[in-house]
């Protein structure tokens, strides 16, 4: 059974994310860092899930097993734990299910250097869990335990000095800030108006039962913050998941900004003050390759995950990344997903004059689908699928016809398997979280990613049987 999912280790509290279970990996985690000598002092903290004391509190009792010295942090977003880890301790833990629903909850570790834990690193602590091998402390050597509520504050500093803070300051902005009663109430609110605007909060009192509204900010959970944007003739509106790491934004209409229309927008911002390569996983639009290589620059392809992402980045030296779910990483900052610097970066651009809603504008145009095919296991579905023959798998599951020469397809398993067509592509990957395979497809008309689309599915309709068929 596989324990690290796409981000982290996630379950519903109490039936698949235990007590014990943050227990023990707590337990790894310090086992880990005992084998390879990484050190000895590890952050921990939580976003505002009403489980979060009991999961932090358990985690932190195995670092202690383990001889490690633990700094509580308490409530912050994730990428203020990841701005504190890189700087004053050798690894981290939060305890996040980030968008996830209210009923979950999660455990996400971070490295010293203040990125996600590589999938290597993530495969060894897994071992370690499901062996139950840990190192245990003399008795006289189990670790010691402090707390640390300076990190916000360095945080919000840090932040401010990287983006143009006069300028925003002198732009007299008007924004709606909707943390959703997560992680990012004790900090967007408080940074903005230290960048000189007028801000007008929902949902801004930390509560984990989120009772404005669901953790993840979609367009559909974010009414209220479109209609107060409109009413309130606000510049902007700005919304986080529950452990703020990631960001959607409302233009001053009163419209939800795309995720991908953003990491487009950005792509730009970012590219006109300084030239280089570009990061983004197989799932995102191709408006961020539009855009990018029309500033004469380099897009680069990563796996799906803000781990795969961040460390592409430092790799190549890039400039920009991110993914298409409101997750945008500036490396001048940290290689993580970061929320609030998102945020304080759409101000920069706001500032100099330009409204939201024209540079959506600016944009090229596509459609994309995501569609869920449940099947029994994903990853084995997906295998079949990655060992039939292009040619027969075309043949048996569709009409040829429709969907493209068959000599113009491109295949690419970077994550998955992702067919590219002169007009488009379909991305087919399994769930890391769910019993199902996510089937996504973009071109640049919607009748033709309603084609694409359908044949993804009968392909995978087709492996899932032949699945079946080697089982009986």
């Amino acid at each position: 059974m596989t324990l690290f999912g796409t981000n982290g280790v996630r379950g519903i509290v109490n039936s698949e994310m235990t007590a014990d279970m943050a227990l023990n990996l707590g337990k790894s985690l310090g086992t880990y860092m005992h084998r390879h000598g990484l050190g000895s002092r590890v952050a921990v903290g939580r976003d505002t899930r009403i489980s979060g004391d009991m999961l932090k509190s358990a985690a932190i009792a195995g670092l202690l097993s383990t001889g490690l010295e633990v700094v509580d942090v308490d409530i912050l977003p994730t990428p203020a734990l990841q701005y504190y880890v890189r700087d004053k301790t050798d690894a981290g833990v939060m305890i996040t299910a980030s968008h996830n629903p209210r009923e979950y909850n999660g455990l996400k570790i971070v490295a010293g250097d203040g990125t996600e834990f590589s999938r290597q690193g993530e495969a060894e602590v897994e071992q370690i869990y499901y062996a139950g091998e840990f190192h245990a402390a003399q008795w006289n050597e189990t670790g010691s335990f402090s707390s640390d509520q300076t990190i916000l504050r360095t945080y919000m500093d840090g932040i401010i000095s990287k983006v143009d803070a006069g300028t925003i300051s002198t732009a007299g902005l008007t924004v709606v800030v909707d943390p959703g009663c997560g992680a990012g109430c004790g900090v967007t609110p408080i940074l903005l108006r230290e960048l000189g605007c007028r801000v007008i909060t929902l949902n801004a009192q930390p509560d984990g039962t989120f009772p404005g509204r669901a953790p993840e900010p979609t367009r559909e959970e974010l009414g209220d913050l479109m209609n107060t944007v409109k009413a309130a003739g606000a510049d902007l509106g700005v919304a986080h998941d529950g452990d703020a790491d990631r960001v959607a934004f409302v233009d001053e209409k009163g419209e939800f900004l795309d995720e991908e229309d953003l990491l487009a927008i950005m792509a730009g911002h970012v590219l006109e003050g300084k030239k280089g390569s570009v990061v983004t996983p197989v799932s995102s639009s191709l408006k961020v390759r539009d855009v990018t290589e029309s500033m004469g620059c380099e897009l680069l392809w990563t796996a799906i995950g803000s781990i795969d992402v961040a460390r592409k980045m430092i790799e190549t030296g890039a400039v920009f990344g991110g993914e298409g779910n409101g997750g945008l990483i500036f490396p001048e900052f940290q290689y993580c997903r970061d929320g609030a610097m998102t945020a304080a970066r759409m101000l920069e651009i706001l500032a100099s004059g330009r409204k939201l809603s024209e540079l959506k504008q600016g944009i090229p145009e596509y459609y994309n689908t995501k569609k869920k095919i449940h099947v029994k296991d994903p990853k084995q579905v997906v295998e079949m699928l990655l060992t039939l023959d292009l040619h027969e798998g075309i043949g048996s599951a569709g009409d040829v016809g429709s969907v493209g020469d068959v000599g113009d397809v491109k295949v690419d398993r970077t994550d998955g398997l992702k067919l590219w067509y002169p007009d488009g592509w379909i991305l087919i990957r399994p769930s890391g979280t769910e019993p199902l395979v996510r089937v996504y497809a973009e071109s640049s008309t919607a009748g033709r990613t309603a084609e694409l689309a359908g044949y993804g599915t009968d392909l995978v309709e087709e492996a899932a049987r032949k699945v079946r068929q080697e089982e009986e």
